[in-house]
Order: structure tokens, then C-alpha cells, then sequence
């Protein structure tokens, strides 16, 4: 069955939201401007559509955020959170809303990576922010098991709660309270054991199964990495550029030195896609 763009009522009379439903899933999406082109932007792994929403109203065009399955207003279905079922919530947005260019941020540039493996022409330019992998198993589960298995059980409320008052997280919010806030809204899921499910399906997968198969990938396409990031690191960029022809890479220095340069990205992201 072909997905379908729907416009859902609120039962509280409140703004109409459009969602694109699929055979298993049910996507909630959030627009942003309007025009050509038209960017499907993907989130990353515990993330929802809002994690660049300051952000993509400066990028010219419509710009669709969505949330993956299992992550913020989307539904949860019991299984189905690799990346190939990430690349076909990623293609079924794309489609309804007839996306020709996609940005993606770690867990949502690995959807891409997936989809374009498959199907090299479809999208006509790219945007991966932090890649976090390519061809090889995760190298933190761990991390990440002890993280899924904090959300079990747990209310929206109960997982917010249990996120901020980590004591990692304790420790960054005294040296950048913003952390706090930008925490408050990326942790904002209706279903906690959806996120739960998705962290215990992507870090047993990966985006693609032989990263050669991406050297068919013509596609104009902007890498963003950080010097350092243990879990997404600078030297996955460069493989991409060189596995990628028609590539650009920019590298920072730390994650502050991104922050900072984010009007200039914004302008330059906002530039490439408009070619």
C-alpha cells in the first residue's frame, strides 16, 4: 500500500496535523515554509522532529521534519526499527510531500544512507550532519542498552525526568544550562518504550551493507562532522567523502566550535540545497 499524507483533527478542536501513514506506522510531520525546494529533514536516534526546528525555517523552500517510528508523536509499533524500516519512514515522508532533497543528523543520516544504498538517484542533493555509521556493528551498546532499559516502563513524564536528572547530564547542565532546555524538548515522546525499541534494533544494525555500494551515490552531498565524537567521528566523514564523488566535507574542531558557526552553516546548508 503506498503511503498516504493525512490531515488528522485534534479531538480538542486544537491545529489540524498532518501525518503520513504507512502499512505499519503512522508518521507525525511538521512543516516549515513553503516552495521549491522541497527537504525532508531526519532526526537522530532518542530525537524528534523538533531537534533542528530553530533552524529550518532559515533554510529556503518546505522543509518536512518528521518523527521516525517509536520517537515523538509517531506511533510504536512492537518491532520494525532498523534502518531499512528507518529508510522506508524516510521514503514514505519524502514521497507525500514530493521531498527532492534530504537532510539527515546521525541516526537520521544512517536512514538516508540506507535508502540512497538502494535507490543511488533519490534524492538530488543531501545533507548528513554527524554521521554515526556505515558498514560495521555499533561500537557502544552497552551505553546504549543501559539507556533503553532506563525508558522500560516508563510514562513520558518518568522518562523526561529520568533523562535530566542523570548525573552525566547533571554535569553538563552546570557548564551549559542550554543543554537543559534543549534536552526538556528533545525528550519529548508520547511512547518511551517505542524510543526503548529503537535504540535495542539500531545498535544490533547497520546503514548499509557494503559502503562501495555508495560510490554510486551522485548526488551532490554535504558531510558536517566534529573533531573527537567518539560516536560520530570525524574520520567517518572523510570515508564518506572519498566513497562519495560528489562530496563536500566540513569538519569543527569540538562541538562548541559548531555552535558557533551555525549562522554561517545555516546560511551555507540553506545555499547548497537551493542549487
Amino acid at each position: 500500500m503506498p503511503p498516504t499524507c493525512i490531515v488528522r483533527g485534534l479531538s480538542n478542536g486544537g491545529l489540524r496535523l498532518p501525518e503520513v501513514v504507512t502499512e505499519d506506522v503512522t508518521l507525525y510531520c511538521e512543516v516549515d515554509g513553503e516552495g521549491e525546494p522541497v527537504t525532508v529533514v531526519a532526526h537522530g536516534l532518542t530525537n524528534n522532529c523538533r531537534e533542528l526546528a530553530a533552524l529550518t525555517p532559515m533554510v529556503p523552500g518546505t522543509k518536512v521534519r518528521f518523527d521516525f517510528r517509536g520517537h515523538g508523536r509517531s506511533s510504536a509499533p512492537q518491532r520494525g526499527y532498523r534502518f531499512e524500516d528507518l529508510a522506508g519512514d524516510l521514503d514514505a515522508v519524502a514521497k507525500a510531500y514530493g521531498a527532492t532533497r534530504a537532510v539527515g543528523t546521525s541516526m537520521g543520516a544512517g536512514a538516508i544512507a540506507n535508502l540512497v544504498s538502494r535507490d543511488p538517484d533519490r534524492f538530488e542533493r543531501i545533507v548528513w550532519l554527524l554521521p554515526a555509521g556505515l558498514d560495521l556493528p555499533f561500537g557502544f551498546k552497552d551505553r546504549f542498552q543501559e539507556l533503553a532499559a532506563s525508558l522500560d516502563g516508563k510514562t513520558p513524564e518518568e522518562a523526561l525526568a529520568t533523562i535530566v536528572s542523570d548525573p552525566e547530564r547533571v554535569a553538563q547542565y552546570v557548564q551549559t544550562p542550554w543543554k537543559l532546555e534543549i534536552d526538556k524538548v528533545m525528550w519529548e515522546h508520547e511512547h518511551p518504550e517505542g524510543v526503548a525499541r529503537a535504540i535495542r534494533e539500531v545498535i544490533e544494525d547497520w546503514p548499509v551493507p557494503d559502503r562501495e555500494l555508495l560510490r554510486k551515490v551522485t548526488a551532490p552531498t554535504l558531510l558536517i562532522c566534529i573533531e573527537g565524537d567518539d560516536i560520530h567521528p570525524a574520520e567517518l566523514g572523510r570515508i564518506l567523502h572519498d566513497l562519495l564523488p560528489s562530496s563536500e566535507l566540513l569538519t569543527f574542531d569540538s562541538e562548541m566550535a559548531l555552535f558557533q558557526a551555525i549562522p554561517m552553516l545555516v546560511q551555507r546548508v540553506g545555499e547548497f540545497l537551493l542549487r
